[in-house]
């Protein structure tokens, strides 16, 4: 090997480097945020880039037409009567932006809701308190990973001024994971947030520098597998009448969700009952009987994202769904445990001045209320649609007197019995 090819051998790979570091901060190219195309498809595509990013989403939930729905996978199955179809068959004077995907979380959520900042004051949003986020552990570590945003946590971190308890909690919490104990700056500055401290002086250049970085890759890269669910909702709404009536569609919801559950006593949907549960019916029997969403690390996560919508004075409509009684019936879910989870999320919510809520959770029985084991289906979404639409569209006065209580930050409380809240 001649010197030449030597000398290109250890420094080219640095001086391409920095080349293409260059290219990403100088380069002209941006994503085009006054597109209405775009946000239009983002506002349903619920990619990971999306949900990670900020500028795509924080400039639709910036402007009136977008109201942001927070919830998980629910959000991603389109039916004839997901909020997404019914707002635009309807011509609704809102479309929801969804802001979820399967195992985003109360730890995600906050995060997104962080680093929307002012972008939340006095607006309006829904939020699906899914039972099942509120297993034993909490997130967990790969539906953490999948959805972690490094920009939003430096977007905080680099924000932050006075110090609360929700950031200590926050810090504290975000080091739980791997995937965030990679990154040692970062580690460094959550541990003196943690412990109520700014991050040191001689880290504080570095946290811009980074927050810099990434918030042009992200003006860059949002759009990255960004595929919109517009063909389905286009589709979707040709099954529906042209007027909204609640009775006609509440009949048609009972007609569509008897045949696409037709193959099955559990009032499955014939797809999901196919390709997940038929062949796994022996060992699933019974297998949830030990299952409780009363003791959980969610609660205080969910008080992270609380306390971020009563510092925006943001209204907020929360949706807790009911889980298919013919099911739970079958795994030995019990339902009474849901009821105390209703209870415990509930009063977390209303002690604090939450009072905009949709319990669902006795509408088990109701045939085609679900989609699947989990899912609102049919009659589920045009229930909740009856509490929806009333809220974004009626001019409400904003009725958001916050009294946030940091108890919900503790242990205490995520192992409280709900049997022994009054």
């Amino acid at each position: 090997m001649t010197m030449k090819k030597k000398i290109f051998a250890i420094f080219g790979p640095l001086v391409l480097s920095a080349v293409l570091v260059a290219i990403l901060f100088f380069t002209p190219f941006n994503i085009d945020l006054d597109s209405k195309k775009v946000l239009a498809d983002a506002s349903t595509s619920m990619s990971a880039n999306i949900l990670r990013g900020n500028a795509i989403k924080n400039k639709a939930i910036s402007s009136d037409k977008y109201v942001p729905f927070f919830g998980s996978s629910e959000l991603s199955r389109i039916s004839a009567f997901h909020p997404s179809v019914l707002a635009e068959k309807y011509d609704r004077n809102y479309r929801p932006f969804l802001l979820g995907a399967p195992g985003t979380q109360s730890l995600t959520q906050a995060m997104m809701m962080k680093s929307m900042g002012s972008d939340l004051a006095n607006k309006k949003v829904v939020f699906i308190l899914s039972p099942q986020w509120f297993v034993k552990e909490g997130v967990t570590k790969d539906y953490f990973n999948a959805y972690y945003s490094e920009l939003q946590t430096y977007q905080w971190v680099k924000n932050l001024e006075e110090i609360d308890e929700s950031d200590k909690y926050l810090a504290n919490r975000l080091l739980d994971f791997s995937k965030v104990r990679e990154d040692k700056l970062l580690v460094r500055a959550l541990k003196n947030i943690e412990n109520g401290q700014q991050p040191k002086k001689s880290d504080k250049q570095s946290i811009r520098l980074k927050l810099s970085m990434l918030s042009r890759e992200d003006g860059l890269f949002s759009k990255i597998g960004m595929i919109n669910k517009q063909k389905a909702i286009d589709k979707a709404t040709k099954k529906l009448p042209e007027k909204y009536d609640y009775q006609v569609l509440d009949t048609l919801a009972g007609e569509i969700g008897k045949k696409a559950t037709s193959n099955n006593s559990f009032e499955i949907s014939n797809r999901f009952y196919n390709k997940r549960l038929k062949n796994k019916l022996t060992k699933l029997e019974n297998s949830q009987k030990d299952w409780n969403y009363c003791f959980s690390p969610e609660y205080s996560d969910l008080q992270l994202a609380l306390n971020q919508l009563a510092k925006e004075k943001t209204e907020v409509m929360f949706i807790i769904p009911p889980v298919n009684k013919h099911w739970s019936n079958f795994t030995g879910l019990s339902q009474e445990m849901l009821q105390g989870y209703a209870k415990k999320v509930k009063y977390q919510l209303e002690s604090q001045g939450f009072t905009n809520i949709a319990d669902f959770t006795t509408a088990d029985n109701v045939s085609y209320f679900m989609a699947d084991t989990i899912h609102l289906g049919w009659r589920g979404w045009l229930n909740v649609d009856q509490k929806i639409q009333p809220f974004l569209e009626g001019n409400t006065k904003n009725n958001t007197h916050y009294k946030m209580n940091d108890s919900f930050y503790s242990k205490e409380w995520q192992e409280k019995d709900p049997q022994e809240i009054q």
